[in-house]
């Protein structure tokens, strides 16, 4: 086979010219060859070229100086050895999306950035990307999204002690705490003043009290009578975490709701009325929304691919609506090894414990009816819940949030060991 010199800066010109100059008639000459063996696959030229363009009209775009030559073609190619790695062990477990789900996607995706899907496919065409391609690479980040978050959840798990080491430490206190839009009135005293000075002080700060009250402007009286630091911008403190904030200020603004003022607050500094504009983040107390609920999973195998799957997902459920038990349902088919004994009891839920298509569907269904089935990155569910209840689970919240916020990061750690152990196990060999 005729070995090329591969040129990264020729065949940018080579590309970019063929895409201007489309009044000049030229015979093309395509030349490919195996750059890499893969398992049972291969990585041609063409695609390390395609990928290479791709990443120097990016640095181009971007203003960024390219690394050299050598090192832009060693990183495309390893990326499109490990890419198609993760394919390959896709393809083995019978993972597979169709064009209904990959155009969903696409739809998400677009209604993230504000656009419709054809716009999102129409820019992606600009930019030399037809829309077939485009369709195949959202499929294959499906794909790999999926096999990535089947052999890793497994991998990750998150202890009660490592919640609690968390929660204990700086970081851990203040994400669990909201964030607090104040203003602040202050009128100063010094606790070593005379009683009387004290006393004539609090009649004050009552005074300014009962005129807010009876609505007088709060930013108006800040800036007229408050010796505090903010008095100038009518006492605006603006966003703190309220672990930033004096233990007596956190207690009397757990009293209130934003809009509202905290009645006056005696310290070492003098007296203080704070007013809550707003509330944001961390785990408030109030009453949640608790599901009684029961699931039956089948995931895709090297024997039922995905749409297999679904088909024998939507059997089961017109079995249950014939007036088949569902526990009994669970127990004869469930692939949750956890749960099919008990009939696929998940017991009752808290906000935060599923994931958030399992928990959508759990909060649409009504009580006594049967899903209609849907998938996570675990397989095609259906569920039923039996009852629901609202309860103050504050601790139960913030724990569970703590946990998704750790396997978060543990993910993106045991993810960087994953790959590079697949990529040890393939037979890879090289050609360049």
């Amino acid at each position: 086979m005729t070995k090329v010199t591969f040129d990264l800066k020729n065949i940018f010109l080579m590309f970019f010219f063929v895409l201007v100059s489309s009044s000049v008639a030229a015979e093309e000459i395509l030349l490919d060859e195996v750059v890499a063996s893969v398992n049972d696959e291969v990585v041609m030229r063409s695609e390390l070229e395609e990928r290479a363009l791709e990443v120097i009209a990016r640095l181009q775009a971007s203003n960024t100086k390219a690394p050299p030559e050598s090192e832009i073609l060693s990183q495309v190619l390893d990326r499109l050895i490990i890419e198609r790695i993760q394919l390959l062990k896709a393809k083995k477990a019978g993972i597979r999306y169709s064009d209904e789900e990959v155009n969903n996607a696409i739809s998400a995706t677009a209604m993230r950035q504000g656009k419709t899907m054809q716009e999102l496919l129409d820019d992606g065409e600009k930019g030399g990307i037809s829309p077939s391609v485009f369709r195949q690479k959202v499929r294959e980040q499906l794909l790999i999204g999926r096999v990535q978050e089947g052999n890793l959840n497994k991998r990750v798990t998150i202890s009660e002690q490592a919640i609690d080491n968390f929660l204990n430490t700086e970081a851990g206190r203040s994400w669990a705490t909201p964030d607090v839009n104040l203003g602040h009135i202050m009128l100063a005293v010094s606790a070593n003043s005379s009683k009387e000075k004290i006393a004539k002080v609090q009649e004050l700060i009552l005074d300014i009290y009962f005129q807010i009250k009876n609505n007088q402007d709060f930013k108006a009286l800040a800036i007229a009578k408050s010796n505090g630091r903010e008095a100038k911008k009518g006492g605006d403190m603006g966003w703190k975490k309220t672990t930033q904030l004096p233990k007596i200020f956190i207690n009397a603004l757990e009293e209130i709701s934003p809009g509202q003022i905290t009645e006056p607050i005696k310290s070492d500094a003098g007296f203080h009325i704070l007013k809550l504009y707003e509330r944001r983040g961390g785990i408030s107390e109030n009453l949640v929304e608790q599901h009684n609920v029961q699931h039956i999973l089948l995931t895709p195998n090297e024997v039922r691919d995905n749409q297999e799957t679904q088909k024998a997902i939507e059997a089961i459920r017109t079995e249950i609506l014939g007036g088949k038990k569902f526990s009994e349902s669970a127990k004869l088919y469930s692939d949750d090894i956890g749960t099919s004994l008990s009939g696929g009891s998940l017991g009752w839920s808290v906000p935060g414990q599923f994931q958030p298509k399992f928990e959508e569907m759990m909060s649409a269904v009504s009580i006594g009816d049967v899903s209609e089935p849907f998938e996570t990155t675990y397989g095609w569910h259906i569920l039923q819940v039996s009852e629901r209840r609202k309860q103050d689970f504050s601790n139960e919240v913030m724990r569970s949030q703590a946990r998704n916020t750790l396997k978060q990061k543990r993910f993106k750690e045991e993810l960087e060991i994953w790959l590079k152990e697949i990529r040890d196990e393939a037979y890879i060999d090289i050609k360049l």
